[in-house]
């Protein structure tokens, strides 16, 4: 629920109670990943979407129920071979969905203030956390990472759920998993002893976006911003001529930076999932820019040049110190052979060859392939996330 974090909040913060759908489970081939939500309000709003389609209209009718009930509940989606009409993956595989309700304050299932915090956290685009209970003592309960003692951090009622509801130790364990999950950008279905139950126990992770730095306020580099944009990055632009690194050149960037690269890539700050691609095809720039790009934990460094630019800029990074296992992360020249050749067909490419990098593929024709064809790690943000992507 965290990715539509926007609109739940927009709902409660206008007195509607809201049914939320959240993937808990996922085998085989699906569209959508582990902790994925859809929500449904008391006036028949549609937020979100869990399959693309192939189970919404199930998923409508089911959480129309929870909103009169105010019971949550788990229900599981797959083909099914004897009834072509039912409600089920086309796409082969087979999700598990719980639906629990959320409420404004002073109604039944009303939230917590310490999880308003973290909805308003994950919609501002900062690290949050919940945990849903989804099976087990307490189930539908939502918790935040809070400490136990904070404002806003106590029970509501649902607390009491189950044959046995939940003791404080409980809630600790619970909570401090969540805290853990979160310090680990990681959302991650687990189970946590309750008092001697077993609660199955959702934890949703929303991380900020990851990064990515762009260093050339080139044409190509306007097409590649807004590309990854898209797909969710945030993007910097970084130039050392003030002529060309201007805001009215990259509208899609996130924030676009006159100085000399190598400078700004040392004094910024960077983390295992950044993007960074060098499009200057300037040696002055580019040697120290690479230098310092590929000893760095970041997830891709990619530069832009001909082959022959290649093999120059190659032999001077060697002499520069580089190893050649440092060497062996340069993606040069950049991008998958798709025959680009305008920038926005450049920008496909190099996102490609991002995305594949990532997820560890060959970026080869999926109709070569057998398996799922839908990749557990296939978002920008995405960490190892369980139940996801078993063939």
């Amino acid at each position: 629920m965290l990715e539509i974090a926007g609109p739940v909040l927009d709902a409660l913060a206008q007195g509607h109670r809201v049914a939320v759908a959240t993937v808990t489970r996922v085998l085989g081939s699906a569209p959508r990943t582990l902790g994925t939500s859809m929500a449904v309000t008391d006036t028949g709003a549609v937020i979100g979407s869990i399959s693309g389609g192939c189970v919404e209209g199930d998923l409508y009718e089911a959480a129309t129920e929870v909103l009169v009930d105010g019971r949550a509940r788990i229900n599981e989606y797959g083909v099914s071979d004897d009834d072509a009409f039912a409600a089920g993956l086309s796409c082969g595989g087979t999700i598990e969905v719980f639906l629990t309700e959320l409420a404004p304050a002073g109604q039944r299932n009303a939230v917590s203030a310490a999880v308003l915090a973290q909805l308003s956290a994950a919609h501002a685009g900062r690290a949050a956390g919940l945990a849903v209970i989804v099976a087990g003592p307490g189930t539908g309960l939502v918790l935040a990472p809070t400490d136990d003692n904070a404002p806003g951090a106590g029970l509501d009622d649902r607390a009491a759920a189950g044959p046995a509801g939940l003791d404080g130790d409980s809630l600790r364990r619970i909570r401090a998993e969540l805290r853990a999950r979160l310090a680990a950008g990681q959302t991650a279905l687990g189970t946590v002893d309750c008092a001697g139950l077993e609660a199955r126990v959702l934890f949703l992770v929303a991380a900020p976006p990851p990064r990515f730095l762009i260093f050339g306020a080139v044409d190509f580099a306007a097409a590649l911003s807004a590309a990854a944009s898209l797909l969710g990055y945030r993007v910097t632009v970084c130039d050392a001529r003030a002529v060309f690194a201007t805001p009215a050149r990259f509208p899609t960037a996130d924030e676009v930076v006159v100085a000399w690269p190598s400078d700004y890539l040392a004094g910024t700050g960077t983390d295992a999932r950044t993007v960074i691609c060098v499009l200057t095809h300037d040696e002055k720039f580019d040697i120290p820019l690479l230098q310092a790009a590929l000893r760095l934990d970041v997830a891709y460094v990619g530069a832009m040049g001909s082959r022959r630019t290649h093999d120059r800029r190659m032999h001077r990074l060697r002499g520069a110190g580089l190893t050649e296992d440092e060497l062996d992360r340069l993606h040069s020249p950049i991008g998958l052979d798709l025959g680009a050749s305008t920038p926005e067909e450049t920008a496909v490419s190099i996102l490609a060859e991002v995305l594949a990098t990532r997820t560890g593929t060959s970026g080869a024709p999926l109709t070569g392939r057998s398996g799922p064809i839908h990749h557990p790690d296939s978002s920008p943000g995405s960490g190892d996330e369980t139940g996801g992507g078993e063939q």
